[in-house]
């Protein structure tokens, strides 16, 4: 292999070139105007608080095939836009063609009123009363549920409640054991004095939680990708799409005190979720109850979600109708690549058709 020839003409030519292109796209940039998120037509059909629960109108008028809807729970830790945003990059809209009736619970941004929100709160009180409104709404006694990261957990919790009112249940990049080796995440987690944390700060703040996430992958999501953008800032269509990443990126919202020390304690500290001790208000969660059909879905080059975290769901849940689908990306591929695009929401579609 030859070596590499680095000459001072070839090093002032590369940094001319780069800042012509740095030049290029900051007047790129500027142009863009606001950068919008959530393109598929929805309405508001219930509201509590800060939440808002949506149901979401196909754009080319398509007749949902399957009677029975799915609601989607997204996590607390960032915006469910994610779920929708952009014409080519949309879960629900591939849901919606998949002939899907699709609602989606929107928490909103908690503020210090919020503080004492449990996990009671959130799954026995806010999912619950979705869940109620949509069945009203459609004269139903139950519904699918579709839940991501850790609106999955929640899902998991709701579903193990609540089984009568969960006709499937779906979970995507879903932490279930969070005491595998893999799990950097979780050991961060498991260091954490979250009593103090959550006495001092109240809610926690969103930038907070944010900048750990980025942290997991320090080179690759803090410094390497801004070099790698300037190559594509020319083309104002890219430039875009990736400006619609990073304010989701940074869309964080706090999280609710309590809620979140009983998250980190009982999920990532005890690992209470797969024996069985998760408390939601009085009761105990028991993922033997979960006896509905499940598709777990998982990412297998997720760094935040491992593939073996998600993958013990199969040996707790009480159903026999079980299937694992893996997805050939990482945690925020599965709902924006192409790829997923083409391979996720169909198979979502299918299953639950199969089952309708």
């Amino acid at each position: 292999m030859s070596p590499v020839q680095i000459t001072p003409d070839r090093v002032t030519q590369e940094m001319l070139d780069y800042a012509a292109k740095l030049g290029q796209g900051v007047e790129t940039l500027s142009r863009l105007g606001t950068i919008e998120t959530g393109v598929t037509p929805r309405e508001a059909v219930y509201e509590e608080d800060k939440l808002v629960l949506y149901r979401f109108r196909s754009p080319r008028e398509a007749q949902s095939a399957n009677a029975v809807p799915v609601l989607i729970v997204y996590a607390l830790v960032n915006r469910p836009y994610m779920t929708d945003l952009q014409e080519n990059r949309s879960l629900v809209r591939g849901l919606l063609d998949a002939g899907l009736d699709v609602y989606l619970i929107d928490w909103g941004y908690p503020d210090r009123a919020d503080r004492f929100l449990a996990l009671d709160d959130y799954i026995n009180g806010y999912i619950d009363r979705c869940v109620d409104a949509v069945c009203e709404r459609l004269g139903l006694d139950n519904i699918n549920l579709l839940g991501i990261c850790q609106g999955g957990a929640f899902s998991l919790c709701y579903a193990a409640l609540h089984p009568r009112k969960v006709k499937n249940l779906i979970t995507m990049v879903t932490p279930v054991d969070f005491h595998t080796p893999d799990n950097v995440l979780s050991r961060w987690a498991q260091q954490i004095d979250v009593d103090l944390a959550v006495d001092t700060m109240g809610n926690i703040p969103g930038e907070l939680l944010n900048w750990t996430f980025l942290t997991l992958k320090p080179f690759r999501l803090m410094s390497q990708k801004y070099v790698d953008t300037v190559e594509i800032l020319s083309d104002e269509t890219a430039a875009k799409n990736f400006m619609r990443m990073e304010k989701w990126i940074f869309d964080s919202p706090d999280q609710a005190g309590e809620a979140f020390r009983e998250f980190v304690k009982q999920f990532f500290q005890r690992n209470d979720l797969i024996k069985g001790n998760v408390r939601v208000g009085r009761h105990k969660v028991k993922l033997k109850k979960i006896k509905m059909p499940v598709l777990n879905i998982y990412a297998c080059e997720d760094h935040l979600v491992p593939p073996a975290a998600s993958k013990a769901l199969r040996e707790h849940v009480g159903t026999k109708d079980y299937l694992e689908l893996e997805f050939a990306g990482g945690h925020i591929g599965i709902y924006v690549s192409g790829k997923a695009q083409k391979q996720v929401p169909p198979a979502i579609g299918k299953w639950l058709l199969d089952r309708s």
